[in-house]
């Protein structure tokens, strides 16, 4: 073997001792302490327990937000139970009313009965929040009222609502309906200073 096969045999010895280990170094249990061996067992098992905790935890949570769900559900299904209890004795008067009227033929009677039955409803009501949204002598407000009418009228009334036609309600602060109502308008253009105004 000549002096340049012995460089090339040397080279790859080289090269093999100096290749990266591709796996770590197996350790058998036998060069492990009897420490070592309880050090690893208790942590396995600190592991499966803290696993174990998790899957808990997870089954916890998702038990939760079933059982919220439902608890909204059943809310938002009977959340004016207490609110139509109250409306079913006023009905309840509403009818025995009508049947006392029925019977005594008394006009005055059924219109003094529907009068106290439209007062105590009302009063429900207000007591839940419902406030009448103010109409006749208010100044127009179009985020309470809707103008179906306008008229001419008294100057210094400009702007004042001079009839309701139908009643606006808000809901604690809120318009949940707005006052349909006639409005006292005195600065309308004429028809003529309209059509000037389009074609210009």
């Amino acid at each position: 073997m000549n002096n340049k096969d012995n460089k090339k045999n040397n080279l790859k010895a080289d090269c093999k001792e100096k290749e990266p280990l591709t796996e770590a170094p197996k350790v058998s249990a036998a060069e492990l302490s009897a420490k070592e061996i309880e050090e690893l067992k208790k942590k396995a098992g600190e592991r499966d327990e803290y696993y174990d905790n998790w899957l808990r935890g997870r089954a916890e949570c998702d038990n939760m937000r079933k059982r919220l769900e439902k608890e909204k559900f059943e809310h938002i299904k009977y959340a004016n139970e207490d609110l139509i209890l109250e409306l079913i004795e006023i009905l309840d008067n509403f009818e025995r009313g009508i049947k006392s009227a029925e019977q005594k033929k008394d006009f005055t009677l059924l219109h003094q009965g529907v009068e106290m039955i439209s007062k105590q409803l009302h009063k429900l009501l207000e007591e839940r929040g419902l406030q009448r949204i103010k109409g006749v002598g208010a100044k127009f407000d179009p985020y309470k009222h809707e103008a179906l009418e306008v008229v001419k009228g008294d100057p210094s009334k400009d702007g004042i609502i001079d009839a309701e036609l139908q009643a606006g309600y808000e809901l604690n602060g809120r318009v949940i309906r707005t006052a349909k109502v006639r409005v006292i308008k005195n600065d309308e253009p004429e028809a003529g200073e309209e059509e000037h105004k389009n074609g210009a």
